[in-house]
């Protein structure tokens, strides 16, 4: 018996099936509704039991996996890859550019560093000029 529920509600079948082969052999049951159906399911009434806290109106959509952000991603949500690029960042200018002392605070290697400092364009020299102001 699976523990996880998913359920899918979209017109596009195709998307129902990428869910459904993303969370394929993971213990996770996906169900497919429709916007018509899921609205029948609901009844229109409160699926609340006796004492339950009231669910948050409205669901936080991400997009799916592996695909870019649409005109429907949540504008608070961030990618990793821009958390990531942030804290590094931050690290740079907390240790005031130097490398070591940011890859130590950041639990990563210097040279996983360097290469993450090269692939988001992050110029350390920033720190150390303000730094030396």
């Amino acid at each position: 018996m699976s523990r996880t529920k998913v359920y899918v509600v979209t017109d596009d079948y195709s998307v129902f099936e990428r869910t459904r082969s993303f969370y394929q052999g993971q213990d996770v049951q996906v169900e497919y509704f429709t916007p018509g159906q899921w609205e029948q399911r609901q009844g229109g009434g409160s699926n609340l039991t006796m004492g339950a806290q009231p669910v948050e109106q409205g669901a936080k959509i991400l997009p799916f996996p592996g695909q870019a952000p649409s005109a429907t991603h949540v504008a608070g949500v961030r990618t990793i890859n821009e958390l990531e690029s942030d804290a590094i960042e931050k690290a740079i200018f907390e240790f005031n550019g130097n490398l070591t002392e940011a890859a130590k605070a950041l639990g990563i290697g210097r040279a996983t560093l360097y290469r993450k400092v090269k692939q988001y364009n992050i110029d350390p020299s920033l720190a150390r000029k303000k730094r030396a102001a």
